[in-house]
């Protein structure tokens, strides 16, 4: 009889479900709640010994997922895609490091070191869009995280996505701030002469200082923007989300007008925005950031977000303002066909532009 105690963390790995072979075809990829659950067991480092690593520092765990469609609430969309969860960009904002938290990981560095890629996603999407039960709703794609990082070279799951999408007619939005979302645009224009596409380039701000800040991993502004043209001159609805303002470092009035000017130059169809908002482990996570590398914001930063959002007020202040500068610039709203865009810059609008021109200490 063996003692309990003899028993090895590389032991406790067969707590993850291995279904019989005929023949040994290798250790089949556990499900992302099986990989949670390892985790909770036996810890990261034993859960990932099967990780693969590649030129970058991050290690890339493959794994099965059951469904690849998600029904989401409280976003502008009812369903979701994503290839991959963890991102290596790394944004110290990104809304999803709360995610990571989920297979009992950090949403610190653990959310940029370590990548889950779904390999099965292509199939397992197919199949559930060829259910009678479909209805053929729009569905975004890298929603939670970057579906255009840099290990989509090498996978190809949001090219095969898009193919099926595609060959199902079935129309798609996309968010990015990947340039390689041009190797796909031969796919993405015949979705948009077909079932429909809208293409989302994120670039909070074209100024480098900030973009180095709070988005390491990332290309640059106007890389991003390049490809925001060239998919445009495809024929692709393309335009940019300024999101997230960040405050204090990226509302700058300044910052924020070279940010659209630039933008319109680069032909994007429609610019969006909102202030960024701050919840659970992603709050946890850019507190320690603010701290150590803007702590003169910290306690600014607190009377702000006393809870998940900034003020309303203080969101349609950035609103109201954003919108005087679309007008300026001559670019649309995210809704093309949005009457605010055309006729909600009001005389107050342009008071608060004036007014943030006078601010420079704090929050603004």
């Amino acid at each position: 009889m063996v003692d309990s105690s003899e028993h090895t963390t590389k032991d406790r790995q067969f707590a993850v479900e291995i279904a019989p072979l005929l023949f040994d075809l290798g250790k089949p990829r556990p499900t992302t709640r099986q990989f949670a659950d390892l985790v909770k067991a036996a810890g990261a480092d034993a859960a990932l010994s099967d990780a693969l690593r590649r030129a970058d520092a991050a290690r890339y765990q493959e794994v099965r997922c059951r469904s690849a469609l998600n029904h989401v609430k409280g976003m502008p969309f009812e369903w979701s895609l994503n290839p991959y969860r963890g991102c290596t960009h790394g944004c110290h904002y990104c809304y999803a490091r709360r995610y990571q938290t989920q297979f009992e990981l950090g949403s610190g560095d653990e959310f940029a070191s370590i990548i889950f890629v779904k390999t099965n996603l292509v199939d397992v999407l197919r199949r559930e869009l060829d259910r009678p039960s479909w209805k053929g709703d729009q569905v975004v794609i890298g929603a939670a995280t970057d579906c255009y990082q840099p290990i989509e070279g090498h996978y190809k799951l949001t090219r095969g996505s898009l193919e099926a999408f595609l060959e199902f007619r079935n129309s798609v939005g996309l968010i990015t701030k990947g340039p390689m979302i041009v190797r796909d645009k031969d796919v993405l224009a015949d979705l948009t002469r077909g079932p429909g596409c809208s293409v989302y380039i994120s670039v909070p701000t074209v100024d480098e200082d900030a973009w180095q800040a709070l988005e390491p991993g990332t290309a640059p502004p106007v890389q991003r923007l390049r490809a925001v043209r060239e998919l445009v001159d495809a024929g692709i609805r393309a335009g940019v989300l300024m999101n997230p303002i960040v405050p204090g470092i990226t509302s700058k009035p300044a910052m924020l007008e070279r940010t659209v000017k630039t933008i319109a130059d680069h032909g994007a169809r429609f610019i969006g925005c909102n202030v960024m908002f701050l919840e659970g482990g992603t709050r946890d996570h850019f507190m320690r950031w603010l701290a150590q590398e803007f702590p003169h914001m910290v306690e600014g930063y607190q009377q702000l977000y006393a809870s998940k959002y900034a003020p309303a007020s203080y969101r349609k202040e950035v609103q109201d303002v954003l919108t005087l500068l679309r007008k300026k610039y001559g670019v649309s709203g995210r809704n093309e066909d949005d009457a605010e865009d055309a006729t909600s810059v009001t005389r107050e609008a342009v008071q608060q532009m004036l007014d943030w021109k006078r601010k420079e200490k704090g929050p603004t």
